[in-house]
């Protein structure tokens, strides 16, 4: 979209941003958990206070879909979620793995597609605080950030000298 002519023009210029920028959180975290070859390593933590890379796609996706099942109409801290429950256990395939994070990325994705640019002023709540929808996309922008930059830390310690980068190398220039 060139030059956008209205507020709702800016507004679903935005959601459209926003939406790429989330679908390229997803892609990098994939391609970091694709390295690990290993799916007992899915689990490893450098210490007991540290999140898994399966403990973190658990996390996501259960705030995923807590976030945003009936995004406009309910509290995103939805009063069947055990937020405690994602921080537990284990995922013992990557097909789990991709099972687990692939549900809360379709719920999410789904939600944010939905939304039209007249609704990035409504108000939604999260644990029963007020938001705007655009507060609530930009706190989970945040939110989701921090725990993609987790898992492909935790998977470049994983892969050690065999971490293939998912960006520009270092010492190298880009096109």
């Amino acid at each position: 979209m060139e030059n956008p002519a209205n507020v709702h023009d800016v507004a679903d210029l935005y959601l459209q941003t926003a939406t790429d920028r989330f679908k390229e959180l997803k892609q990098s975290a994939e391609k970091a958990m694709a390295q690990i070859s290993d799916e007992t390593k899915l689990n490893w933590a450098p210490n007991e206070e540290s999140n898994s890379i399966a403990i973190i796609v658990k996390h996501m996706s259960g705030n995923m879909i807590s976030r945003w099942t009936d995004f406009l109409t309910t509290d995103g801290e939805k009063p069947d979620r055990d937020r405690d429950e994602e921080f537990e256990g284990i995922i013992s395939s990557k097909e789990e793995l991709r099972d687990v994070w692939n549900r809360g990325w379709d719920v999410f994705l789904q939600t944010l597609s939905k939304l039209k640019g007249e609704d990035i002023l409504r108000t939604v709540y999260i644990r029963q605080q007020p938001h705007l929808v655009l507060e609530a996309i930009e706190r989970q922008m945040s939110h989701y950030s921090s725990h993609v930059g987790q898992i492909i830390y935790v998977a470049k310690m994983i892969q050690d000298d065999d971490w293939q980068t998912l960006t520009i190398p270092r010492k190298k220039k880009p096109l």
